[in-house]
């Protein structure tokens, strides 16, 4: 779906290793951080994140999660998300969330 964007794709399997690639590029417009990953899942991966960038840079982090309800979101947000996307991913919410953030870039 990303690449039909034109989007430069990257991957990892867990939090602990988006943590470890953000460290090392810090680069990335947007990051889709799947709530429950082995290891290490989103919401603290993303926590973690926030905590190292401080003031100095805001990586955009959006939560994706199979669970939809209203706390869901809420608990992406409080963990230092910028916004939530449930799956399954639809080409239309992920249109609308990559030009939103886009431009507020």
């Amino acid at each position: 779906m990303l690449n039909s964007f034109g989007c430069s794709v990257d991957w990892v399997a867990n939090g602990q290793q988006a943590l470890d690639k953000l460290a090392k590029d810090n680069s990335f417009d947007i990051v889709l951080m799947d709530c429950q990953m082995p290891v290490l899942d989103g919401y603290e991966a993303t926590r973690q994140l926030r905590q190292r960038e401080g003031e100095q840079h805001h990586t955009i982090v959006v939560g994706v999660t199979a669970n939809a309800l209203a706390e869901d979101k809420d608990k992406c947000l409080s963990a230092g998300m910028d916004d939530y996307l449930s799956k399954p991913i639809m080409m239309e919410k992920l249109t609308e969330l990559l030009l939103f953030w886009s431009r507020s870039r």
